[in-house]
């Protein structure tokens, strides 16, 4: 006789495999975790997962997530409200804030266009964006997506909606690494490089 674990053993594994990285050997550990570990950890993940998932919710400003109507971002009068950087995901606000840099506000796409998975301007907050650039605040946006076709892509498409309004556009520099190696760089990363030199 094969044994199978519990039907609720059974789900929760496979709720843990829809997880990103996660395949099935860590799922059955993590869930054997769980089953191991006190109630009051155990439900309080729980108590933890179900809470995010009712408070969170998009900034009716910038769509970045917040647990509040406006984030803390878009309420704060100290940030250069000129200036607007575009990103794909959440995520990426909180690897520009860690520069330390940045002091402008933030828009987030959640997404990039993507013609081949079904993805238009349409699926993403494109429309709020330029409602909030019709305002006439910000005089420069700052493109902040990933070095990738599709993030090429998203870059030039609000561009091209974005520049007949009189506003700016820049995109952040592609290139080495900062303690790369030249011998570790492709083509296209060195050629990015080269074009966006800058005099010393």
């Amino acid at each position: 006789m094969v044994y199978y674990y519990p039907e609720s053993m059974e789900n929760l594994i496979q709720q843990l495999t829809r997880l990103p990285g996660i395949g099935p050997k860590t799922a059955q550990r993590l869930a054997f975790h769980l089953l191991s570990t006190n109630e009051v950890d155990a439900f309080g993940l729980a108590q933890a997962i179900a809470t995010v998932r009712k408070k969170v919710k998009r900034c009716a400003v910038c769509a970045n997530l917040t647990d509040e109507e406006i984030c803390p971002v878009c309420r704060d009068n100290n940030r250069d409200r000129q200036l607007l950087c575009v990103v794909e995901q959440p995520k990426d606000v909180l690897m520009m804030e860690k520069t330390r840099e940045y002091r402008g506000l933030y828009h987030v796409l959640h997404g990039a266009i993507s013609p081949m998975e079904g993805v238009g301007p349409n699926q993403l907050t494109v429309g709020l964006l330029l409602e909030r650039l019709k305002q006439g605040e910000i005089t420069e946006v700052v493109m902040v997506t990933n070095p990738n076709v599709e993030g090429e892509a998203t870059a030039l498409y609000l561009a091209s909606q974005i520049k007949p309004m009189g506003i700016k556009v820049t995109r952040i520099a592609h290139g080495v690494p900062v303690g790369g190696d030249l011998e570790y760089a492709d083509e296209a990363t060195l050629a990015k490089a080269y074009a966006g030199r800058n005099e010393l």
